[in-house]
């Protein structure tokens, strides 16, 4: 059985399972895709839920979530305001009768979960758990989106400010961006190098940028991945989107520095390929230069 044929027949094992196929999802008499929104406004702890936030968050499209937000607003459970602070931003909040139908939904999911693993062993049960733990890691990972941005974007200087901010706290002297080599951002743009960021949900989880340098060597530059998103091999994909855009730009090789405390940084280059190299550039943090001939 290949690949695909596989994935389709463990997501109809888990929509029977679970009970997804149902027109009252947890006999509450309204679908899994309106539960599961209850259910989300609900987690925000009476603050409401941003609706452009729910969109991303479920990846839902904007008439879809419409559709679903005026069901549960004609059964009474939710209403649609204006944020307090900026009236253009819609929020969706739980009514007094959402609150006890988002509880209700709590104590039937609880049911159904025990029903699952009821049945099984001490050890069955463990291997289920652990399976399902690694799933939701290998699912989130798959659902992160790469993509190329302007590096004066919101999303770009977020994601920088975050790398510095964990440098600051990593480098044992500290890190100040006055003090290393600068980077205008007219260097991270097309056809002088390009930016990438990583998005989870419409978030910002990673990014890498790449300067061309002519016919020597391209420099990789502000590898960085949330920790929220460590462990699913995020630094190794930005790594390798980086490097396909190096070709694409025209780069036979590919050089970096890092410092010694980004010991997981210095072990995953040394496993892709880079081979370690004299300093190359001066820049006063680095502890080690790699360089990598792309094929």
């Amino acid at each position: 059985m290949d690949d695909i044929a596989r994935v389709r027949r463990f997501n109809r094992t888990v929509t029977e399972r679970i009970g997804a196929l149902d027109d009252g999802y947890l006999a509450r008499g309204r679908p899994l895709g309106q539960s599961r929104l209850l259910w989300e406004i609900g987690a925000t702890n009476g603050g409401g839920a941003e609706l452009r936030a729910l969109r991303e968050r479920l990846e839902l499209d904007s008439g879809y979530l419409s559709r679903q937000l005026r069901a549960l607003e004609g059964d009474g459970l939710v209403h649609v305001v204006p944020a307090p602070d900026d009236s253009r931003v819609r929020v969706a909040r739980l009514t007094p009768e959402g609150v006890e139908e988002h509880a209700e939904l709590d104590r039937s999911s609880d049911a159904l979960v025990g029903g699952i693993l009821d049945p099984l062993t001490e050890r069955q049960r463990e291997r289920l758990l652990s399976a399902m733990d690694e799933v939701e890691r290998l699912m989130t990972a798959s659902a992160v989106e790469v993509r190329a941005v302007d590096p004066a974007d919101a999303a770009a200087r977020a994601s920088v400010a975050a790398y510095f901010t964990e440098l600051a706290s990593r480098f044992d002297l500290g890190f100040d961006p006055a003090h290393t080599r600068p980077t205008p951002d007219d260097e991270f743009r097309e056809p002088h190098g390009t930016f990438l960021v990583a998005f989870l949900h419409g978030e910002p989880v990673g990014c890498v940028g790449l300067k061309l340098h002519g016919a020597d060597p391209a420099e990789i530059k502000r590898l960085w991945v949330a920790a929220s998103t460590r462990g699913m091999g995020l630094g190794a994909r930005l790594l390798r989107e980086i490097e396909a855009a190096a070709v694409r730009l025209g780069a036979a090789v590919v050089r970096l520095d890092t410092n010694r405390t980004l010991t997981e940084a210095i072990a995953m280059y040394r496993s892709h390929g880079y081979d370690e190299i004299p300093d190359f550039n001066g820049e006063p943090y680095a502890d080690f230069w790699f360089e990598k001939r792309l094929a």
